[in-house]
C-alpha cells in the first residue's frame, strides 16, 4: 500500500479548523508567521510543500502528535495580500503520509512517504452522485455550469469524491474522515449519503415555505374579501357589523381549548353572514362575548406558605380549629401535589352567626385567591345554576359561569351560601343541578346550558354553608365534606367581642381612634343577659348600641378614654332580656330538662308531665312531631312494663290520665333524642321523686330501657353550659364524641355516659317527697287513648332532630 522515497526535507503548512482535498487549485488563508515563512521558503525552492490538518485548532505550534498523519502534497504558486489577510494560491496533488517533523523553527520541516490509494470506476455511482449534487446546488440557488462540467470530467470515484467534498459544507469530522480514507468508492458513498440528506432537508424546507406562502396568500385573500364586505356593508348603512373582527381577535386571545375555539369560530362565521337587522346576529354576538370573557386559562398563583395561611385565618377568626385545620391540610397537599390536585368541596354546617361565610372570605385571602359569593336561599329554578338555553329570549349563563366571569380567574373560592334552603318546583330542582358542580369526578367538564361547551371547575374551591343537614338531598350531601360549627361558649364569645367585634363597631360608628375598654364583667353581662344565641350577631348588635352611646359622648366633646362597666351596660341596654343560670329555680316532680338542636344551634328543652285521675288517657301537647310522639309512648310503655320494679301497681296506669307537655308550643319539635327525658319525667311523676334541676339529658329510649346514640352532642352540651347546667347525661355510644367538645365545656360540665334508663334514674331523681301515686279501687279500667291536639299551623324550625 505504501512506497517509500528518500526525499529532501519539505516545508509543512498546518491548517486549523479546515481540510483541503487533492485534485484542485484553491486559496488557503495564512495567519501564522511560521506558516508564512514556510510558504515563502517553498516558493523559493520550487513551490513544493505539505499541507496538513491540526487536530486541535487552539495549538499554536503543533507537533507530530497534534497533526493527522495523512497530508496533501501541494505546490504553492503565489501569495496574495487581500483585505481579509494573506492568501496562498496552492495546487493540491495527492495524499501522502507525514513521517516526521524534523524542525519547528522558523517553520515546520518534515518528511513524507507516498501512498497507493484504492480507487475504481463506477459510472452508476458517479451519475447518481452528480444528480444529487445538481439537486443540492439547485436548492441553494447557486447553479454553476462550469462546476457541473468539472464533476462530469472526473474519471474515478475517488477524484469525484474529493472534488465534491471541496465544494460542499461538511462538518470537520466528516472532512477528516474523507481525507484519511484511501478508498475512493467509500469516500464517494459518504459524499452521496450527505447529499441525499441535504436534498431531503431542502425538500422539507421548500414544502414548509410553500405551505407558509399559501397560508399567507389565503390570509391576504380573506383579508381583502372581508375588507370588501365591510365596504359593501358600509354602503348598505350596515357598518356596525365591523364587530366580527374585534370578536375574532378576542377569540384568538382568549386561550380557549381546541373544541371550544372551533365552536367559537364556527359561530363567528355564522355572525359574519348575518346582516345587522337580523335578530340572530345579536344572539350570536352576545354568546361570543360570553365565551371571550371567561377565564379559560387565567388563574391566580396560590400562596402555599402554611405559616402565612395560619396567620391570616387566626387574624380573622377566633377558634374554628376544625375549619382552619382542614384549609391548612388542603394548602399542604396542594403544595406537594401541585396542579394534579383537585379543588376542595367543603360544607360548613352550623347555626347563624358563627362565621361560616366570613371564614370562606378568609380562606380566599389566605391563599391569595379571588372570592365570589352565590346566595342559594330561595332559589327554585334549575336554570339559575345551569343557565338558560339560547333559544329563550334574554337567556344568560347560570350563576356558576357568571361567578367565574366576575372573578376573572379559573381557580377562585366560590361560596354557595345557604345551600340547605334551595327549593324545588315545576321549573326543576337546583340541588340536582349542583350534583355535577360539586362532584370532583364530573366538574372538570361542567356544561352550562347557555354555553353548551365544557368548562373546567376542578381547580375551584367550593365552600357551601348550611344551617341544617336534614333538608339537603342525600346525594348532594354525599359529595361534600361536612365540617360542623356548633356555636361558641361564653369564653369564646368574650374573646371574639374583645378582639374583633368591638374594633369593628368602633370603626363603623366613627370612633375607631378612641380608646374604649369594656370590663370583663360588663362583657359577660352583655353575653348572659342580653343575648341568647349560638353565634355572635346579637352580641355584635348589643356592642353596637354601647358604642353608639359612646359616639354621642365623643360628638359632644368628650375625648375619652372610656371604660364601660357592668352598671353602664344595664343603663345603656335597659332591663335584662334573659335569665342566666339554672333554667329551673327548684327541683320539681315531673319536670326534666332535655337537650335539643335545631338550625340555630343547641337549646334546652323542658319537658313537663302532669297526672290526674282518669281512664288511662295520654295527652301530648307542644307541637310534637310523629317521632317525638312515638318516643313519649315508648317511654310510657317502659314505665308500665316496669311498674313493680318502680314500686308502682300496674293497674295504676289504667286509672290515671297522663299529660306530657313541651313548652314553647308555637315551635314544632320532632326527633327521638328526648326519649330518656320523657321517660324520666313520667317515672318522676308516678313515683313522686323530684328531678335534679342541675341535670340535663339527651338520648333515645327503647321499650327495654336501653339508651341509644343521638346526634348534635356538641351543640347540645354548649347549650347546657350556656344555661348553667352542671351535669349532662348522654348515651354511652356518644362517649367517643366527648374529646371533640370545647375544653371549657368538658371542664365545667360533668358528662355521664349511660347505657340504660336505670342509670339515668339513679343520677337524675332524688328521694321521694311522698308515697307513690295511688288511685282508689273499684274504678272501671279503660283502654288508654292517645290524644294529640291538631296542628296549629305555626311555622318554625324543629327542635330535637337527630342529625
Amino acid at each position: 500500500m505504501t512506497q517509500s522515497h528518500e526525499l529532501r526535507p519539505i516545508p509543512v503548512v498546518p491548517l486549523r479548523g479546515g481540510v483541503v482535498f487533492p485534485g484542485v487549485t484553491t486559496t488557503v488563508s495564512i495567519g501564522r508567521r511560521s506558516s508564512l515563512a514556510a510558504v515563502q521558503a517553498a516558493i523559493e525552492r520550487g513551490g513544493d510543500l505539505l499541507v496538513v490538518v491540526q487536530r486541535d485548532a487552539e495549538v499554536e505550534t503543533p507537533g507530530m502528535e497534534d497533526i493527522f498523519p495523512i497530508a496533501v502534497l501541494a505546490t504553492a504558486r503565489d501569495m496574495l495580500r487581500t483585505p481579509v489577510g494573506i492568501q496562498m494560491l496552492v495546487e493540491l496533488h495527492r495524499r501522502v503520509r507525514l513521517e516526521s517533523i524534523e524542525r519547528m523553527d522558523p517553520f515546520l520541516i518534515g518528511r513524507y512517504e507516498e501512498l497507493a490509494e484504492e480507487d475504481a470506476i463506477d459510472e452508476g455511482l458517479k451519475l447518481e452522485t452528480i444528480a444529487y449534487l445538481e439537486q443540492y446546488v439547485e436548492s441553494l440557488g447557486e447553479t454553476n455550469q462550469q462546476v457541473m462540467t468539472m464533476t462530469r470530467s472526473s474519471e474515478t470515484t475517488g477524484q469525484l469524491a474529493d472534488y465534491i467534498a471541496g465544494l460542499i459544507n461538511l462538518s470537520f469530522e466528516v472532512e477528516v474522515e474523507l481525507l484519511t480514507n484511501l478508498n475512493g468508492r467509500v469516500r464517494l458513498e459518504t459524499v452521496l449519503e450527505f447529499l441525499r440528506q441535504e436534498v431531503r432537508i431542502a425538500d422539507i424546507r421548500s414544502k414548509i415555505q410553500q405551505d407558509a406562502r399559501e397560508g399567507a396568500e389565503k390570509a391576504q385573500r380573506d383579508f381583502m374579501l372581508r375588507e370588501q364586505m365591510k365596504a359593501i356593508r358600509k354602503e348598505l348603512g350596515d357598518d356596525a357589523e365591523s364587530g366580527p373582527e374585534d370578536l375574532r381577535a378576542k377569540i384568538e386571545n382568549a386561550g380557549m381549548p381546541p373544541k371550544v375555539l372551533e365552536r367559537a369560530l364556527s359561530e363567528l362565521k355564522r355572525l359574519e353572514y348575518q346582516g345587522g337587522q337580523s335578530a340572530e346576529a345579536s344572539v350570536i354576538r352576545t354568546y361570543l362575548e360570553w365565551l371571550t370573557e371567561l377565564p379559560w386559562t387565567a388563574e391566580t398563583e396560590d400562596n402555599l406558605d402554611i405559616t402565612h395561611v395560619r396567620e391570616v385565618l387566626d387574624q380573622d377568626h377566633y377558634g374554628l380549629e376544625d375549619v382552619k385545620e382542614r384549609i391548612v391540610e388542603y394548602v399542604a397537599v396542594r403544595k406537594l401535589a401541585g396542579k394534579d390536585m383537585k379543588g376542595a368541596i367543603i360544607n360548613l354546617n352550623g347555626p347563624p352567626g358563627v362565621g361560616k361565610t366570613s371564614i370562606a372570605t378568609s380562606v380566599a385571602r389566605a391563599m391569595g385567591r379571588e372570592m365570589v359569593r352565590i346566595s342559594l336561599g330561595g332559589v327554585r329554578d334549575e336554570a339559575e345554576i345551569r343557565g338558560h338555553r339560547r333559544t329563550y329570549i334574554g337567556a344568560i349563563p347560570g350563576r356558576i359561569i357568571r361567578a367565574l366571569r366576575d372573578a376573572k380567574t379559573r381557580n377562585p373560592v366560590i361560596v354557595l351560601d345557604e345551600i340547605d334552603k334551595v327549593g324545588t318546583d315545576w321549573r326543576g330542582d337546583p340541588a340536582a343541578a349542583l350534583l355535577e358542580v360539586l362532584d370532583p369526578e364530573q366538574n372538570h367538564s361542567f356544561t352550562d346550558h347557555y354555553l353548551e361547551v365544557p368548562f373546567d371547575l376542578s381547580q375551584v374551591i367550593f365552600i357551601t354553608t348550611s344551617n341544617q343537614l336534614s333538608t339537603i338531598p342525600a346525594a348532594l350531601l354525599d359529595r361534600m365534606e361536612t365540617i360542623t360549627m356548633p356555636g361558641y361558649i361564653e369564653d369564646e364569645k368574650a374573646a371574639i367581642a374583645r378582639q374583633y367585634l368591638l374594633k369593628k363597631q368602633q370603626d363603623a360608628n366613627g370612633i375607631g381612634g378612641v380608646a374604649v375598654n369594656i370590663e370583663d364583667e360588663a362583657l359577660r353581662s352583655l353575653i348572659r343577659y342580653y343575648t341568647l344565641e349560638a353565634g355572635v350577631r346579637q352580641l355584635e348588635r348589643s356592642l353596637g348600641k354601647v358604642v353608639r352611646k359612646l359616639a354621642v359622648k365623643v360628638a359632644s366633646g368628650e375625648m375619652g378614654p372610656f371604660t364601660v362597666g357592668e352598671a353602664d351596660v344595664e343603663e345603656i341596654m335597659g332591663p335584662r332580656k334573659f335569665s342566666y343560670g339554672l333554667i329551673e329555680e327548684m327541683d320539681e316532680i315531673g319536670l326534666v330538662t332535655g337537650l335539643a338542636v335545631n338550625s340555630y344551634g343547641g337549646n334546652t328543652l323542658p319537658i313537663e308531665v302532669s297526672l290526674s285521675e282518669g281512664n288511662g288517657r295520654i295527652t301530648l301537647t307542644g307541637s310534637l312531631g310523629e317521632v317525638m310522639q312515638e318516643s313519649a309512648q315508648a317511654a310510657l310503655t317502659y314505665a308500665r312494663a316496669n311498674a313493680r320494679t318502680l314500686g308502682l301497681e300496674p293497674a295504676l296506669f289504667d286509672k290515671v290520665n297522663v299529660h306530657i307537655h313541651v313548652p314553647d308550643g308555637a315551635t314544632p319539635k320532632d326527633g327521638p333524642s328526648a326519649g330518656i327525658a320523657m321517660a324520666t319525667a313520667i317515672i318522676s311523676a308516678f313515683t313522686r321523686r323530684p328531678v335534679r334541676r342541675d341535670v340535663a339529658m339527651t338520648g333515645e329510649v327503647t321499650l327495654r330501657g336501653k339508651v341509644l346514640p343521638i346526634g348534635g352532642l356538641k351543640s347540645k352540651t354548649i347549650a347546657a353550659h350556656r344555661a348553667g347546667i352542671k351535669t349532662v347525661l348522654l348515651p354511652k355510644d356518644n362517649a367517643k364524641d366527648i374529646p371533640e367538645l370545647p375544653e371549657r365545656v368538658r371542664q365545667d360540665l360533668e358528662l355521664i355516659p349511660v347505657g340504660h334508663l336505670d342509670e339515668v334514674i339513679a343520677v337524675a331523681l332524688l328521694e321521694p317527697v311522698g308515697p307513690p301515686m295511688k288511685v282508689g279501687e273499684g274504678e272501671k279500667v279503660v283502654e288508654p287513648v292517645v290524644v294529640v291536639p291538631p296542628a296549629n299551623g305555626s311555622s318554625g324550625e324543629r327542635i330535637g332532630r337527630v342529625n
